[in-house]
């Protein structure tokens, strides 16, 4: 294992520390911002994610924005690939997903502009811990690639760490959302 492996799942499991603590909080209307971001763009197809474990609850944000348009949720196509995205609506089938996200019954892929990401931790400059799967960098990337695509990082306020352990490969996030705030880089 090399120092960073190691370095990167100290920091995870200190991240995962502070969002259960958030998480066990229940903030109501934590997704009051995100809501408020995303009417800026109404229309614009954007992903969102279905919440696991401790992560934050960006479905009311979620619902709003399918009544404007498409709407999705990130399907894990195997290791080492990028994701794909399938269109989801409030109340749709839903069938079990890889690493315990359920994800639509029936897969309508498109492409979204908007990726609301989640994370384990971010920083002041726009900084990710992922999971460690490199899904969302290597899905970014390819993105990116093809059209400007806006990444909103979704998080409680505790999942701010003062430094990450950043690779070169990481992409960056273009604004975080929080329960109280919204941070632009």
């Amino acid at each position: 294992m090399s120092d960073l492996t190691e370095i990167k799942a100290a920091a995870r499991r200190a991240a995962f520390a502070r969002r259960k603590a958030a998480f066990d909080l229940k903030i109501p209307g934590a997704a009051g911002h995100l809501s408020e971001v995303l009417a800026g763009y109404r229309g614009v197809p954007l992903s969102g994610f279905l919440p696991i474990r401790t992560e934050i609850d960006p479905l009311p944000a979620m619902a709003e924005a399918a009544a404007h348009g498409p709407v999705g949720v990130p399907v894990i196509q195997g290791q080492g690939l990028p994701l794909k995205f399938s269109r989801w609506q409030p109340d749709c089938a839903l069938r079990d997903g890889p690493f315990g996200a359920a994800v639509p019954e029936v897969d309508d892929f498109f492409e979204p502009e908007i990726l609301i990401v989640p994370l384990v931790a971010f920083d002041a400059q726009g900084g990710r811990l992922g999971y460690g799967g490199g899904f969302y960098d290597r899905t970014l990337e390819l993105l990116r690639g093809k059209r400007a695509t806006l990444a909103i990082g979704f998080a409680f306020d505790a999942q701010e760490a003062a430094e990450l352990p950043l690779e070169d490969t990481d992409q960056p996030l273009d604004m975080v959302v929080t329960e109280s705030r919204v941070v632009q880089f």
